[in-house]
C-alpha cells in the first residue's frame, strides 16, 4: 500500500517524464554502462575514484596543491584532468591556481601536470566531442584554454569577453561553446573554430552553472538572484523561457533521451525534475545537504548528485526517482565525471 500511495502522489507530467527515462533505459538494455565515478573533494584536495556499482572508494588521490573543484576524464577513460582552482570561491580573494593535474585512473597516481604559467584559476574542464581536446575555463584570463591531452601542450585560448567564466558547455558537434559568467550574470557564446566570442547574453545580476539539451536547442543556466532557470534558445542566442523553481538552482543535467532535466536545489537540499516538453518542474526529492553538481550515467539509469556539506554523493534511480545509495567521498564533495564508455 505504501508503494501505491507514493506513486499516486506523482503528477501525470512527472509520471510521463519518469516513464520516458525508464523507457530510455530499456532502449539501452543491450548496452551497459561500464566505468568509474570521479569526485573532486575541495575540502581535502583529493580526487575520489569510485566503483559506482558497490559505492566503494577505490582511491583518494592527493592533488598536491590547492584544491581542484572540477574533474573530467580523458576520451579513453584512462586519465582524469583536475584543474587546480583556488582555496576560495569564484569572485573572492584567495590563492590563484595555475596547474592542471593529470591522474592515471589505474595506478591512482599523478602522471603529468599542465602549468599555465601564472595564476588563472582554471576551473571547468570539458573534452571536445569531436576533437578530443581538453577545454578548460581560465577565469582570470577571461578565456577558455585549449590543451592537447596527450602532449599536455597548450594550443591556444578562446576569449570569453567576460570575467568569472566559471563553467563551460560544448555542443555535440564541437562548434559552439557556452560559458556561465558568474559575477557579470551573463552567458558567452563562443565560436570554437574561429576562437572568438559570437555574442554575450545578459541573464541576471549573477548566474551559475550551465548545461545543454541533448539536441543542443537550449542552454540552461541558474539565476542566483531569483528561483528560476534561464532557457536560452541557441538559434537566436536569447532567453526564450524561464523555469520557476522552489529555490535558486545550481547544477543541471539532462537525461540521455532528452526528455528530462535535473536541477540541484542547493539551498533546500533537493533535486528537481523538469519535463522538457512543458518546461515545468514536476517533482522534487530530498538529498543530503548542499547538492552541487549532477551527473547522469551514460545509460540513463542513474543520476549522481554531489552533496558538498555532507561529504556524500547521492545516487538516484531515474526509473522510479528513488535515492538508492549514498556514497561517502570527502569533504567539500563537488565536481563529478564519468570515466569509461557505454558499450
Amino acid at each position: 500500500m505504501h508503494v501505491l500511495k507514493s506513486w499516486t502522489c506523482v503528477s501525470r507530467l512527472a509520471l510521463g517524464c519518469l516513464i520516458g527515462c525508464a523507457a530510455g533505459s530499456v532502449a539501452l538494455a543491450a548496452e551497459s554502462a561500464s566505468g568509474l565515478l570521479l569526485v573532486a573533494n575541495k575540502g581535502n584536495q583529493t580526487l575520489s575514484i569510485v566503483d559506482p556499482v558497490s559505492g566503494t572508494t577505490l582511491a583518494a588521490v592527493p592533488e598536491n596543491g590547492i584544491t581542484g573543484h572540477e574533474v573530467i576524464a580523458s576520451a579513453d577513460g584512462r586519465r582524469a584532468f583536475v584543474p587546480i582552482y583556488s582555496n576560495t570561491g569564484v569572485g573572492h580573494a584567495g590563492t590563484d591556481g595555475q596547474l592542471i593535474r593529470v591522474i592515471d585512473l589505474a595506478t591512482h597516481e599523478i602522471v603529468g601536470t599542465v602549468d599555465l604559467g601564472r595564476g588563472l584559476r582554471p576551473h571547468c574542464a570539458v573534452i571536445g566531442p569531436r576533437d578530443n581536446l581538453l577545454y578548460v575555463t581560465t577565469e582570470l584570463g577571461n578565456c577558455v584554454t585549449v590543451i592537447d591531452p596527450d602532449s599536455l601542450k597548450i594550443l591556444h585560448t578562446i576569449p570569453t569577453g567576460q570575467p568569472e567564466s566559471h563553467m563551460l558547455a560544448l555542443t555535440r558537434d564541437g562548434k559552439r561553446g557556452y560559458t556561465a559568467n558568474v559575477g557579470p550574470g551573463t552567458v558567452s557564446v563562443l565560436d570554437i573554430a574561429a576562437r572568438k566570442v559570437v555574442t554575450i547574453i545578459p541573464v541576471s545580476r549573477q548566474t551559475q552553472r550551465i548545461s545543454l539539451s541533448v539536441d543542443d536547442r537550449w542552454v540552461f543556466t541558474a539565476d542566483q538572484t531569483q528561483p528560476r532557470l534561464a532557457v536560452i534558445d541557441t538559434a537566436t542566442n536569447g532567453i526564450s523561457a524561464w523555469i520557476d523553481l522552489p529555490s535558486t538552482g545550481y547544477g543541471t543535467a539532462t537525461t540521455p533521451d532528452g526528455r528530462c532535466l535535473l536541477v540541484a536545489l542547493n539551498k533546500i537540499n533537493q533535486v528537481g525534475l523538469i519535463d522538457l516538453h512543458t518546461l515545468k518542474l514536476v517533482r522534487t526529492h530530498a538529498v543530503p545537504k548542499s547538492p552541487q553538481e549532477i551527473l547522469v550515467q551514460p545509460d540513463g539509469k542513474l543520476a549522481y548528485v554531489s552533496c558538498d556539506a555532507s561529504r556524500q554523493v547521492a545516487v538516484i534511480s531515474l526509473a522510479d526517482w528513488q535515492v538508492t545509495k549514498l556514497i561517502n567521498t570527502g569533504p567539500g564533495t563537488d565536481g563529478l565525471a564519468w570515466a569509461g564508455q557505454t558499450r
